[in-house]
């Protein structure tokens, strides 16, 4: 009997040609759907309609799972806790990790699937040796290796991505002759549970974190107006801090345990380096020091550096020159050419 590989239906045009490569290739098919519990109630209706009309166009069954419980604990609890200490957070890495290849992966699992697809454009390899390497999607303004940076072997090697060697428009092209998609819309660079975008007001509105207002310094620790939460600001922001000099102010630092905003200038916000926990190899180190190219946001430009592994485990990174707000809470992910290294979770930064 052929194996059953589940494929996570989110209705959108990239799980959908996903799942239409698959089938084209003989597989045999499962499509899953989860629930976080954070979709607008007065569409739930209209989307599960079109996602079974979408099954039933691809020939394939579909089942939905709830991830409700799990999806707040891992997510957005998650979220929220990184902002009450004064982190910025990365919700797509850890939803990538906990809930579609974990929860999601181990319901598949017991539903008789061997793999899991997803409609990520990443590429996976196997060396000789068995184990599973992570790469880059060939299209550069879509990769998405970043966001799964942080799955294990065991995860990889029941991944499937389909449309790791497709561009976007690629994708466009075979979602449209195959009839399996409506005229595109814009797609969204939210994050897919917080309404409008409105982080700060979401925050509020979950009743774990308390807006306390408290004084914005500069860096020599003087004094110079008030913040109303520290939940509304980021490293390197601008917007928002309302305080009038001779040049704009840049959040520097955000410091949870005093309630203060650290602002200052451009320079101000460059570093060294930074210090990496909860760090994640996807292949093992060669040596207790590595040549990489490192990746601080999602949006952000590799930049060669030079880590060192330490225990914890724990990695410091050194860059060749230095960069600006460099953000505790995001994810540090570490890459070898096209290769997917490693990654972990950003500290602190290192003064330049």
């Amino acid at each position: 009997m052929a194996p059953l590989t589940a494929i996570a239906l989110s209705g959108g045009i990239d799980s959908a040609v996903a799942a239409l490569r698959l089938k084209a290739a003989g597989e045999k098919l499962l499509a899953l759907h989860f629930i976080t519990g954070h979709e607008p109630a007065d569409r739930m209706a209209d989307h599960h309609g079109r996602l079974e009309r979408l099954a039933a166009r691809l020939g394939v069954a579909l089942a939905v799972i709830d991830c409700r419980g799990a999806f707040q604990r891992e997510v957005v609890d998650y979220f929220v806790d990184s902002y009450r200490l004064g982190r910025t957070p990365n919700p797509c890495v850890r939803c990538n990790a906990r809930i579609k290849f974990g929860v999601v992966l181990q319901q598949a699992l017991a539903l008789g699937a061997s793999r899991l697809a997803t409609g990520h454009y990443a590429r996976k390899e196997r060396d000789a040796a068995g184990r599973f390497h992570l790469y880059k999607g060939i299209d550069r303004r879509k990769d998405q290796s970043y966001f799964l940076a942080r799955l294990t072997q065991d995860q990889l090697q029941r991944a499937v991505f389909p449309l790791g060697r497709l561009t976007k428009a690629e994708v466009q092209r075979q979602a449209a002759e195959a009839s399996l998609m409506g005229r595109p819309g814009r797609e969204s660079q939210d994050i897919c549970f917080v309404p409008r975008g409105d982080y700060a007001g979401f925050l509020t509105g979950t009743g774990r974190l308390t807006a306390a207002p408290g004084p914005i310094v500069d860096v020599h620790g003087r004094q110079l107006g008030r913040h109303r939460g520290l939940h509304a600001f980021t490293v390197g922001q601008r917007r928002g801090i309302d305080c009038p000099g001779p040049a704009p102010y840049y959040v520097v630092r955000i410091d949870a345990a005093r309630n203060t905003l650290v602002v200052g200038s451009p320079t101000d916000l460059m570093a060294a380096g930074c210090r990496v926990s909860d760090v994640r190899w996807l292949q093992p180190p060669v040596a207790d020091t590595l040549r990489v190219s490192v990746r601080l946001r999602y949006r952000s430009a590799e930049q060669p550096a030079r880590v060192t592994i330490e225990t914890g485990p724990a990695a410091t990174v050194r860059f060749d020159a230095p960069l600006a707000a460099v953000t505790p809470g995001q994810c540090a992910v570490f890459y070898r050419g096209e290769e997917v290294l490693g990654a972990g979770w950003i500290e602190s930064s290192l003064a330049s």
